[in-house]
């Protein structure tokens, strides 16, 4: 038996291997709403431009509020036979209001119909992170501000560089969250407009008014190309691109309290709430959560190669290829919510080892650019003399297994005759985090002074939205 959705140009039913590749319904169900709320909006269209009766208009709106109860009430029957989303709710529309419901695909076709879903489904994806990613910047700088002067480790090649504080270390993460935060109300931007009213690819002879549809589905705009408007899919290509960096800087910020938390470094205190035991081993406490994070990166950048190798050869305008592009979508960006979430709760709940992080702060030779700065600030000497000076100290501490502290002043004097016990005082971790006054140092009283400015910032913005 022919699918009647197709019509009379097919006189035989799809073997079962092409019903089963073609169906797209066991995961485009998701877009349940958007797709009644964009039929909805157009035969709302259809009746104000005349094209079908009002009293047509409205059993077909109540047939699409019955199907939405349905759906949301767990009662709907989804068939594999109807392909996908949009024909099993026509389908069930006949089955309520009769041939009347044939009324609703006036103007329009399965293409941008779907063109029109998917971008709500991006768009409210979209709206969800930026939120969420909020959410993250504002625990990040509450717990920077809490931790604003704990001296901990700065690191270059993971060897122990220079000090900085525990709260400048996370201000960083801030600082790249509002990058994907902004990359995510750009791509909003950038994606809001309507393909509805497109049709196939040509657009269409009725006189609608996507102008109208546009506005009710709350898009900024109606694409202003047809052919453009039903092949189009760079609005998920740049979500899952947005996702994908965002999803990195999750993944970086999971590695370190991966490594912090380890017995070898101690840097951390991981929350119960986010840590997993072992079956076997009754010691352990496994920073499960972040693992998990930095693994569905690898998840996410899958999405995003998989669109783009899908999209990159395809002729305008719609092909089904384009079928394969919801699935990706749907797993990455619900994932990297998930991320999102656990982090935000990561953050919250983690404490620092006070003790342990001043300890580490000071191990390395890290104070030996303070050394340097001094020679140059208080000697006059060319900091690539003062770097030389510098390094031969270090060799000597090395040599005796001491940290620079400890060297004796005539120790030091055996290689800069000019040097004096005033050095002691640039030598401590404390001083020398509080010395990095420049704009953007580790200074505690600069770290106060960013973490406060993204709290009245995010303060600010949650007021407007109210």
């Amino acid at each position: 038996m022919s699918n009647r959705m197709w019509g009379g140009r097919f006189a035989e039913g799809p073997d079962a291997i092409m019903e089963e590749i073609n169906a797209s319904i066991d995961f485009d169900r998701k877009l349940y709403r958007q797709d009644i709320a964009g039929s909805k909006a157009h035969v709302s269209m259809l009746a104000s431009q005349g094209i079908v009766s009002a009293e047509d208009a409205e059993k077909i709106a109540q047939g699409l509020d019955t199907i939405l109860s349905e759906i949301e009430g767990g009662t709907f029957t989804f068939s594999r036979a109807l392909e996908d989303i949009h024909m099993n709710i026509e389908a069930r529309l006949a089955e309520l209001i009769g041939p009347t419901a044939g009324r609703l695909h006036t103007g329009r076709s399965r293409n941008d119909q779907v063109a029109t879903d998917f971008r709500l489904w991006v768009r409210d994806s979209l709206d969800d992170l930026e939120a969420q990613v909020t959410d993250l910047m504002q625990a990040l700088s509450e717990k920077a501000e809490e931790h604003a002067a704990v001296v901990m480790p700065g690191f270059t090649h993971l060897q122990s560089a220079q000090p900085v504080t525990f709260g400048h270390h996370l201000m960083a993460y801030v600082e790249m969250f509002s990058r994907d935060r902004s990359r995510l109300q750009d791509a909003r931007v950038r994606m809001n407009e309507s393909p509805l009213g497109c049709a196939a690819l040509a657009g269409t002879s009725f006189p609608i008014d996507r102008e109208m549809t546009a506005a009710a589905l709350g898009f900024d705009r109606p694409t202003a190309n047809s052919l453009d408007g039903v092949s189009d899919r760079d609005f998920a290509i740049e979500a899952l691109a947005d996702a994908s960096i965002c999803a990195m800087h999750l993944s970086r910020l999971a590695e370190e309290i991966v490594i912090w938390c380890s017995a070898q470094f101690g840097f951390i205190k991981l929350s119960d709430k986010f840590s997993t035991g072992s079956s076997i081993m009754p010691q352990k406490k496994n920073p499960d959560a972040a693992e998990l994070i930095r693994a569905k990166t690898g998840r996410i950048y899958g999405a995003l190669n998989s669109l783009l190798v899908m999209m990159k050869g395809l002729p305008l305008t719609y092909s089904k290829d384009m079928q394969e592009d919801k699935e990706q979508a749907f797993d990455a960006l619900p994932n990297l919510s998930l991320a999102l979430a656990a982090m935000t709760g990561m953050m919250r709940d983690l404490e620092p080892n006070v003790k342990t992080l001043k300890k580490a702060a000071g191990s390395g030779y890290s104070t030996a650019t303070d050394l340097a700065d001094w020679c140059v600030r208080v000697v006059g000497m060319p900091f690539r003399d003062a770097h030389h000076v510098t390094g031969a100290l270090v060799k000597i501490a090395v040599d005796k297994g001491v940290e620079l502290h400890r060297l004796t002043l005539e120790e030091m004097q055996s290689v800069e005759p000019k040097i004096t016990d005033d050095i002691y005082s640039v030598l401590s971790v404390d001083k020398s985090v509080r010395s990095r006054v420049s704009y953007g140092g580790t200074s505690p009283v600069n770290v106060r002074k960013q973490s406060r400015r993204w709290l009245k910032q995010l303060e600010r913005e949650q007021k407007t939205e109210k």
